[in-house]
């Protein structure tokens, strides 16, 4: 028996997020009445999350659904959702959720002038496309955008699928999303970078080497910037579990780290591990001087062991196209991930270029 107030969910997009989050919306009591899948691997995955939806072209997923789910890329959302509203697609009445982070619930506007509920849920997470990302939905935090009225709408959405609903406002958006990732994505490079030294220093296992320091090092910088006392005062925040040279104002020993990282880069043409290095040293030298962890003088020296020139240094890195190095394919701006050649499709289309994104064709969301 269908419990009240269960919707009829179309999903648009059955890549690793659409497909995922249309089985936990199942498993709160909301049938999933269509999805649309484009590439084999999508409908391998409605398969095993979504068994027994019928994959339809898009229009019909709207046309027969309350509860609409667009999980396409960020830039395929704006032409979907104008394409859909030229169809004459969008219902009065009908909930839109997207869950782009760029976007809030302005870039729903065709669908909402004809009555239609928007709602941007971003979830704050990665997901592999399998029943694994279930568990994970477990206590996730969502940003929720919306007008006022429909906000609990989506709230209650997320707190259904087991994640803890955040509102951001619709200006904040960009912001909200460039701060995920740059903390994600740079992470992601920032443990490259470092295993590519290690493995340049002769450690066999990067990834073991690196897995105890990183691991203490992100909880402690978590920790530090959630709040321990009710009046939500975080003192120095994540900078304050900063440990190492820079907070020791161990100026000699970054000098030595910009020669030893200059002459990697020389050797193996990776010189964003050093201006890597530079920037982020220099991020934590002004960091630790604001939060009072090193005094004036410290400071300086650090910064001038920063900028001083060190023999035999790379040049512009911007000028110039550093050979092939470990670690990479092709030229050296081209990082080999995961088997990719630089003739593949990016990551997160799946299909490739294979037509046009329109409203019957949108790529999946599979970040």
């Amino acid at each position: 028996m269908t419990r009240p107030g269960r919707l009829g969910v179309g999903v648009v997009g059955t890549g690793r997020v659409g497909a995922v989050l249309g089985n936990a919306l199942r498993g709160a009591g909301h049938p999933v009445v269509a999805a649309s899948g484009i590439s084999a691997q999508s409908r391998d995955r409605a398969d095993a999350l979504l068994p027994g939806v019928p994959l339809l072209d898009v229009p019909e997923v709207v046309r027969r659904a309350e509860l609409v789910l667009l999980t396409v890329p960020d830039d395929a959302l704006t032409d979907l959702v104008q394409g859909l509203a030229d169809l004459g697609a969008w219902q009065p009445g009908q909930i839109v959720v997207h869950t782009s982070g760029r976007f809030g619930a302005d870039v729903l506007g065709p669908a909402r002038a004809v009555g239609a509920i928007p709602l941007a849920i971003h979830p704050a997470m990665t997901f592999t496309g399998t029943s694994l990302d279930l568990a994970r939905l477990a206590g996730c935090p969502f940003a929720v955008t919306g007008p006022a009225a429909v906000l609990p709408i989506g709230q209650a959405l997320v707190v259904e699928v087991g994640g803890e609903p955040v509102v951001v406002e619709e200006g904040a958006r960009g912001l909200y999303h460039a701060a995920l990732a740059h903390g994600a994505n740079h992470l992601v490079v920032l443990v490259a970078q470092a295993a590519q030294a290690l493995a340049a220093a002769g450690v066999e296992d990067p990834g073991r080497m690196l897995g105890p320091l990183l691991e203490a090092a992100l909880d402690g910088a978590l920790r530090a910037e959630s709040p321990s006392d009710p009046s939500g005062e975080r003192g120095t925040g994540a900078i304050g579990a900063l440990t190492g040279p820079v907070r020791r104002g161990d100026d000699g020993t970054v000098r030595e780290h910009v020669a030893v990282l200059s002459a990697l880069a020389a050797d193996s043409g990776a010189v964003d591990v050093l201006t890597g290095y530079r920037a982020l040293a220099r991020g934590a030298t002004q960091r630790a001087l604001a939060a009072g962890l090193v005094g004036d003088d410290a400071a300086t020296r650090l910064l001038d062991a920063l900028a001083e020139a060190v023999p035999d240094e790379p040049g512009d890195v911007t000028s110039t196209t550093p050979p092939a190095a470990q670690g990479m394919t092709g030229d050296a701006g081209w990082l080999d991930q995961e088997g990719r050649s630089p003739g593949d499709p990016p990551e997160g289309t799946e299909d490739g270029p294979t037509g046009p994104s329109g409203p019957t064709r949108p790529q999946e969301d599979d970040r």
